[in-house]
């Protein structure tokens, strides 16, 4: 296992940073270790890919915590809940984290049946957000949270949010509670049209985060709550959620949203080809949709690794969508940062899609400036580090 360090970005860090950077740049990581002993090179091989973007990492505020998935967590899960500083940035060195967009935990404002509490809280956690971004700049962004209960609002806060606070877009924690605990508004239906509208215009992507299906909606979990959360209602719910938005013609009315599924696409990838091949041939309903399931999956999402680090899927995933579709993401605190980068680090995929997966798509569909710096720069930089290291 990875020794961990409390604080700050290590000399072995830095280390590592140049180790990837130069293998993206063609040069072999052994030429640059060639004048260094073995454990040297042995501990810049330990270290995790560094710059990477992870975009699905999560952060509660007071008056959503109670309700929220980490409300059961020890206190120092929920502290880690609460926390955007300095442990937060320490987890994130861990894993070779250069940047974090940070969005409300579920369900967050989706579950305020009140609207208008739904629409307070919501401009409460993103002004909160907004504040914490302010104090590390260089290594959060953040998502909106909407109070998507009234879309005419959500839209007015998601504006605000992008041209004002300078979110990256916006993170929903699944369908809402309307007025009634019991209800459930998806985003397919007629009245959030304009909404979708506004998405379009600001030119942000949208993540469609799961949630819990409400109790008296599934009978098919009596008895087997265990089952309504992450273990595999969540991937029913957000399943089912993508499938209406795209079945239901959304894309086809606004053809350049760009939306975000996580835990690797929720299932979905692996059961695209019996989708449209069951909506070509089925002798019941079709969707409304012009295309096929498979056009609007790979044109208009892109796809997380979050809080699912399984090489066999994450091939199935870049088979399907290729690897510019493909996202990396953590799910912390739930998932921790070093597993992830363990396993991302070392997957079988080649280091052109490492890097594609792990920063690059990220900085380009956020926007995001990245640091770059020469071959001749990085030489001379891990050439020193190396020295550093081996003498202290």
């Amino acid at each position: 296992m990875r020794n961990r360090e409390p604080n700050g970005i290590t000399r072995r860090g830095f280390l590592g940073s140049a180790t990837v950077l130069f293998g993206a740049a063609g040069i072999p990581a052994a030429n640059l270790l060639s004048t260094t002993s073995q454990p040297e090179a042995t501990i810049a091989e330990s270290m995790p890919m560094p710059g990477k973007i992870a975009l699905e990492e999560h952060f509660v505020i007071p008056e959503t915590l109670n309700a929220s998935y980490g409300a059961a967590g020890s206190p120092e899960f929920r502290m880690q809940l609460e926390d955007i500083a300095a442990k937060r940035i320490a987890a994130m060195d861990r894993g070779g984290i250069d940047v974090c967009v940070l969005s409300l935990v579920g369900p967050g404002i989706q579950g305020i049946p009140d609207t208008a509490e739904a629409i307070r809280v919501a401009r409460r956690a993103n002004d909160h957000l907004a504040e914490q971004i302010a104090k590390s700049p260089k290594r959060f962004r953040g998502f909106a949270a909407l109070p998507l209960q009234d879309p005419t609002e959500a839209a007015k806060e998601l504006t605000r949010c992008v041209r004002e606070l300078r979110f990256c877009g916006t993170l929903v924690n699944g369908f809402s509670q309307v007025k009634d605990q019991d209800s459930e508004a998806f985003y397919d239906l007629p009245p959030y049209r304009d909404f979708w509208a506004t998405v379009q215009e600001l030119d942000v992507p949208f993540y469609l985060h799961p949630r819990s299906p409400l109790p008296k909606k599934q009978p098919a979990y009596d008895g087997h709550a265990c089952l309504t959360g992450s273990i595999w209602g969540f991937t029913a719910e957000a399943l089912v959620h993508a499938l209406r938005l795209m079945g239901g013609g959304l894309f086809d009315e606004y053809p350049t949203l760009r939306m975000i599924l996580g835990h690797l696409g929720e299932g979905l990838p692996a059961n695209l080809w019996r989708i449209d091949n069951r909506i070509a041939r089925t002798l019941a309903a079709r969707p409304k949709a012009k295309l096929p399931i498979s056009h609007y999956l790979r044109e208009n999402f892109y796809i997380t690794t979050s809080g699912n680090f399984r090489t066999q899927t994450l091939t199935e995933v870049m088979l399907e969508l290729g690897a510019e579709r493909i996202l990396y993401s953590v799910d912390y605190p739930f998932e921790d940062t070093g597993i992830a980068a363990d396993w991302f680090d070392h997957a079988a995929i080649s280091d052109a899609e490492r890097m594609k997966i792990g920063r690059t798509n990220s900085a380009q569909l956020f926007r995001i400036q990245i640091r770059t710096c020469g071959a001749d720069t990085l030489i001379r930089q891990s050439r020193s580090d190396v020295r550093s290291y081996s003498h202290t």
